[in-house]
């Protein structure tokens, strides 16, 4: 039993899941600490206020709305961090990559006698066994 648990430990997509936390949980940090070092003071410099003072009482309780409204904003900031600094340039370099491959060449063809699937390089049809134009 215990070979079996080491086994599926030192599976590779185990590791690479335990690596992927790690490194979600460090780069959360660093979004988080973009969003709140530098962005919200730059929305301070904007004259957006902070709204952890916005409240209403309703009968005994205190709704803290404005706690809602800076997750909301704060939310906002790191999905737009996110997309601009990690998707953005992501996809931007996928496109160079692809860009860069030359096409694939099919690997089948049809028949034009019996339309049946056959491998591309083929000079006569395994089907039906008509010869092939070049």
């Amino acid at each position: 039993m215990f070979r079996e648990f080491r086994d599926f430990l030192m599976r590779g997509n185990v590791i690479d899941l335990a690596v992927a936390v790690v490194i979600g949980a460090a780069f959360g940090a660093v979004i988080t600490s973009f969003v709140g070092d530098i962005l919200t003071p730059l929305l301070g410099l904007l004259n957006v206020p902070d709204f952890s003072t916005l409240t209403f009482t309703a009968g005994k309780a205190t709704v803290n709305y404005g706690l809602f409204l800076n997750a909301l904003i704060t939310f906002v900031l790191i999905a737009a961090s996110i997309f601009f600094l990690v998707v953005k340039p992501m996809n931007a370099m996928a496109a160079r990559r692809a860009a860069g491959s030359p096409a694939e060449e099919p690997s089948t063809k049809v028949c034009p006698e019996c339309a049946s699937g056959i491998p591309a390089a083929a000079r006569r049809c395994p089907m039906c066994t008509s010869e092939l134009p070049a």
